[in-house]
């Protein structure tokens, strides 16, 4: 059964290339990016990992954690990691699981039996310091990922956790965010002393809260 938004992420015993981990644990009371890849030794991958590794300052600045998967074994993966650094002039710096058995890809509904390729795992989970998942995308593997947009909806998703707004279409951070209409206008003026514009009684613009 494919995994849902709200779902609690499975937890799972793994190899990395950092060592073993229990993935909750390793977790911890943060936030997490679990992206899965068919194979090692990809191209449109290799650009992905190598990309994660340049922003990963980006993740960390939110108190996100990122680890990637692949089903080869570790030795591929130190090979693999070895032609990322080289080709995309930087340093993989976060854990890369090795999921020979397809046991975590299966845990997380992350083989696409529909796909050309029945190992296509081109899956991404945000999440939650709950440890329930938050958003999931699915690219094909023509498609490099845009990890510009999954910095964009965590910054969405921690601020709408704290704050009773919604981001509306192509949000970026500092922009205007929507009151949620479970806040009653006196509620708002409490909640949002900077003010609003109310466009429609349901559609409500006020400067993001926490700038």
């Amino acid at each position: 059964m494919a995994i849902q938004l709200g779902d609690i992420a499975p937890d799972f015993e793994a190899q990395t290339t950092e060592g073993p981990i229990r993935f909750h644990d390793w977790i911890g009371s943060g936030w997490a990016v679990l992206f899965s890849h068919p194979a090692d030794y990809t191209p449109v991958c290799t650009t992905e990992l190598g990309t994660v590794a340049k922003i990963k300052s980006e993740f960390d600045r939110r108190g996100v954690k990122v680890i990637a998967l692949s089903v080869d074994g570790l030795e591929s993966h130190k090979g693999w990691i070895s032609d990322i650094n080289d080709t995309q002039k930087t340093t993989v710096n976060y854990p890369i699981i090795a999921d020979t058995d397809r046991r975590v890809s299966n845990l997380y509904g992350m083989i696409h039996p529909n796909a050309n390729d029945t190992l296509t795992v081109r899956s991404v989970f945000v999440i939650g310091p709950d440890k329930k998942v938050k958003l999931t995308l699915t690219y094909p593997a023509s498609t490099g990922r845009n990890f510009d947009e999954i910095l964009r909806v965590i910054d969405s998703l921690q601020l709408t956790a704290n704050h009773q707004v919604a981001t509306p279409a192509n949000w970026k951070d500092g922009e205007e965010c929507v009151i949620v209409p479970a806040v009653s206008d006196a509620d708002a003026k409490a909640k949002f002393p900077k003010g609003w514009k109310a466009l429609r009684p349901y559609l409500r613009l006020t400067p993001q809260p926490n700038k």
